[in-house]
């Protein structure tokens, strides 16, 4: 088995949906579902990027600064952790998701762990 993080983009610029209702009652069924399945490890959504805190100890001196550490116009806006066989499955679930959460899902798998 392997993670993946299915992270939800959008833009600062995209307004609420009208059926913003439907569209969380369809998510939690894809997480309803991933859970049932066993592939489910965690999964939220993301305050705008604007109320991002980034901290930064690369100087040698540890610098805190307010807003996202790239300015962009696009965003995570949520993601899932799944624990899944493969990279076919884990796009079954973005497949899923992209439709529930109606975003672009970019599918990553986590690095293996050292000696695994």
């Amino acid at each position: 088995m392997k993670q993946y993080l299915l992270s939800v983009h959008g833009s600062a610029d995209d307004e609420m949906p009208d059926d913003i209702e439907t569209l969380f009652a369809d998510v939690d069924r894809v997480n309803a579902e991933m859970r049932e399945q066993g592939a489910w490890v965690f999964g939220g959504g993301l305050e705008p990027a604007d109320t991002a805190t980034v901290v930064n100890g690369q100087s040698g001196d540890v610098v805190v600064t307010d807003g996202p550490y790239l300015e962009s116009k696009e965003h995570i806006g949520g993601f899932w952790i799944i624990n899944v066989e493969d990279l076919d499955a884990a796009l079954a679930w973005a497949r899923k998701a992209t439709v529930a959460c109606r975003g672009p899902v970019e599918v990553r798998p986590f690095q293996d762990e050292p000696g695994a």
